[in-house]
């Protein structure tokens, strides 16, 4: 006799809650503080947004990608198991990588009792691996224009010490190329050197051969890069390499339980484990911020207490392995792939509505990028810890969480649309109100606003998804909006937001974002109100509304059509009647 494998609903939503909370933890605890760890090393905003783009573009491609694979060949378990194992090695690998200047350069909140003023900004030290002699020290801006082919950087950081040599002036400027030589580099490092020369030219081999460059040019002029740009690219290749590992954890996990909780007819409480990964998310960004900003600048002989972050990432990942080996996973191959994403992108195209819907979320992917990327950088800027930060951005996530506890009150106010439009301003205003940010804790009470901006904007988004898909696609809709749309808006808002805020400074890129995003705020009502409106009726939720005998709970729209068939049909059973009764 075959067994029957018993199904127990709550130990796998424990087991799934309990995996989202610490892998959301886990994350958390570092990658909202990894572009402030670009900063410290020295790397430009420019480059910056280069990496952290990539990383979207990363995570676009090969999420979904990736999901497929495992399913197809049924190895969920051991992506998952391998996804933890090798992310967490390959951001422990960035620790391995020197700062442009001395390994003990801390941010800002380390060296203000070194400056005059009271903001606090990141200086780096430049010392040679032959004498014990130190350079003069130079700001992240002096750095970007000494660095910069124009000169024409403009960065909001204070006006330079009038002792110091003209940054405009190139002879004159402290840092010069031929300078950056192995020699800036700390003698402690020469090991990580020789990697990043030949990973960079094994990386640019290929354009060489293409150009017909010889050979001894191209290495001539590749000993001639400065160590800023050998970093970049390193720092580049170790990043992508980190997220093709970590990209397939979030979505393999999802399609694993939601097909075991729709073999068990449960697949409505699927949405539940959302909660978890805010809450894991909250505790991890404000707890590392808390334990980080307690902490001496070095915490040991060249280890800055920046690295306590990923020692965070890849502890809690370890600590998620036991977890991931009692997943309940489930692989449905009888599930119809018409529902996949392409099916799902179609019905996106055939609504007018969705389509709207769609680019407002490209845009909110744009502007997040400029908040996730930078706003710690601004921050710092205006004296902000460790301390300000993780609690900042736990609030946000708290309050995003709490929105809930407002859906039903705001329904009744505002339809789903007008959600969507107030959740999409209400971001922009955060984005203007932190370009004018003047103490620690100001960013503190923009946060509040994420209950809409976060919350409410992904509740439209989630009743939208149930008007256009048909039944058993409304997951791959979703996906269209939160996957799709909001990592291709990041991915360009990263690459573009980098070079902005070399240009102009990240006041300017916060303005600009929110300016043009309030924009398309007010012509969003419009472009709804003329749009055509396709709704799909569900009709199992419908049904078994009717069953319950909850009817005065749904809209009277959706039963109209009901009502009025049954009517016809008994008026029509009753003339038949009357007919066979004359005859």
């Amino acid at each position: 006799m075959r067994r029957i494998k018993q199904i127990d609903v709550k130990r796998a939503l424990a087991l799934t809650g309990t995996f989202s909370f610490l892998c959301s933890c886990s994350q958390a605890c570092l990658l909202p503080f990894l572009t402030l760890y670009f900063r410290q090393l020295g790397l430009s905003p420019s480059m910056t947004g280069i990496i952290m783009g990539t990383k979207h573009s990363i995570t676009l491609v090969w999420s979904p990608a990736a999901g497929l694979l495992s399913k197809r060949y049924n190895k969920r378990r051991v992506v998952i198991n391998c996804s933890l194992v090798f992310s967490a090695a390959a951001a422990l690998l960035l620790l391995l990588l020197p700062p442009v200047g001395n390994p003990g350069t801390q941010s800002s909140t380390c060296n203000t009792s070194n400056l005059s003023s009271g903001s606090a900004k990141s200086l780096v030290d430049l010392t040679t691996s032959t004498t014990s002699q130190t350079l003069p020290t130079i700001t992240h801006r002096e750095f970007a224009l000494a660095t910069s082919p124009s000169n024409s950087v403009s960065y909001s950081e204070p006006p330079p010490v009038p002792t110091k040599p003209n940054q405009n002036d190139t002879e004159n400027s402290e840092i010069q190329p031929s300078q950056v030589e192995a020699s800036s580099v700390p003698s402690s490092s020469p090991t990580v050197l020789s990697v990043v020369h030949s990973t960079v030219s094994s990386f640019l081999s290929a354009e060489r051969n293409k150009r017909s460059v010889n050979s001894s040019g191209f290495l001539a002029s590749l000993k001639e890069m400065d160590i800023q740009n050998q970093l970049f690219f390193l720092m580049l290749i170790i990043v992508s390499v980190w997220e093709w590992t970590s990209a397939p954890l979030k979505w393999t996990v999802d399609d694993g339980l939601y097909e075991y909780l729709d073999y068990a007819d449960a697949s409505d409480r699927h949405s539940s484990t959302g909660v978890w990964n805010l809450l894991g998310g909250a505790f991890g960004v404000g707890g590392a911020g808390l334990v980080v900003g307690q902490l001496s600048c070095l915490i040991v002989a060249h280890t800055s207490r920046s690295a306590v972050h990923f020692y965070f990432y890849a502890g809690l990942a370890a600590l998620a392995l036991p977890v991931a080996v009692y997943l309940p996973l489930y692989l449905n191959k009888k599930r119809d792939r018409a529902n996949g994403l392409l099916k799902a992108m179609q019905l996106v195209h055939s609504s007018p509505q969705a389509l709207l819907c769609a680019f407002t979320i490209l845009l909110v992917g744009v502007v997040n990028s400029a908040v996730e990327n930078f706003l710690l950088w601004q921050m710092e800027d205006n004296g902000s810890t460790e301390v300000h930060m993780g609690l900042s951005l736990a609030l946000a996530l708290l309050s995003q969480a709490a929105f809930p506890l407002l859906a039903g009150r705001v329904s009744k106010l505002l339809s789903p649309g007008r959600v969507l439009v107030v959740g999409a301003a209400s971001l922009g205003i955060q984005c203007f109100y932190y370009s004018f940010l003047w103490g620690p804790w100001m960013a503190l009470p923009a946060q509040v606003l994420s209950t809409f901006s976060s919350g409410a904007l992904w509740w439209a988004v989630g009743i939208q998804c149930e008007d256009v898909a048909t039944p058993g696609a409304e997951r791959s809709v979703r996906r269209v909006y939160s996957s799709l749309c909001l990592h291709l808006g990041s991915a360009l808002g990263s690459f573009a937001g980098g070079f902005v805020v070399q240009r102009f400074g990240v006041t300017w890129l916060y303005r600009g974002v929110a300016v043009g995003l309030m924009a398309w705020c007010v012509c969003l009502p419009l472009l709804q109100w003329k749009a055509p409106r396709q709704r799909r009726i569900n009709y199992s939720r419908l049904l078994a509304a009717d069953a319950s005998e909850a009817s005065d709970s749904e809209s009277e729209p959706e039963r109209d059509w009901l009502d009025k068939a049954m009517e016809d049909d008994r008026g029509n059973t009753n003339y038949e009647r009357r007919v066979r009764h004359l005859n």
